[in-house]
């Protein structure tokens, strides 16, 4: 293997283990945000968590945060909750944010264990 392929199989590899990091934020972020949402329906327990869990299926098979937005915003408009767009984007904001923050962290605890800088 020459200096240049083991270079792109570096970069490929990196820009695949990119992309996964970025689906997890990203799922837990929509689970959280299903739990949120779930609250403010007024749902707990298993029906907060199936809730949950339809949202973070919601974005995979739509690949689109915009799926996620839409169904809170029909399923607040449905149970008349009067949450504006903006805090519910803020919201999903916040808790990617938060998200891409723990899966850094497990990312950084995997690399120390394995003895990795």
């Amino acid at each position: 293997m020459t200096t240049f392929d083991e270079r792109e199989h570096t970069f490929e590899a990196k820009l695949a283990h990119d992309e996964e990091l970025k689906f997890k934020a990203r799922a837990r972020r929509n689970k959280t945000l299903g739990l949120w949402a779930a609250a403010k329906l007024g749902m707990a327990g298993a029906a907060a968590i199936d809730y949950a869990s339809r949202l973070v299926l919601a974005e995979i098979e739509k690949d689109s945060a915009g799926q996620v937005f839409k169904i809170i915003r029909a399923d607040f408009d449905r149970a008349g909750v009067d949450i504006p767009d903006h805090e519910i984007r803020r919201k999903m904001d916040e808790l990617l944010a938060a998200a891409v923050e723990e899966v850094m962290k497990v990312v950084a605890r995997e690399k120390a264990h394995r003895g990795e800088a």
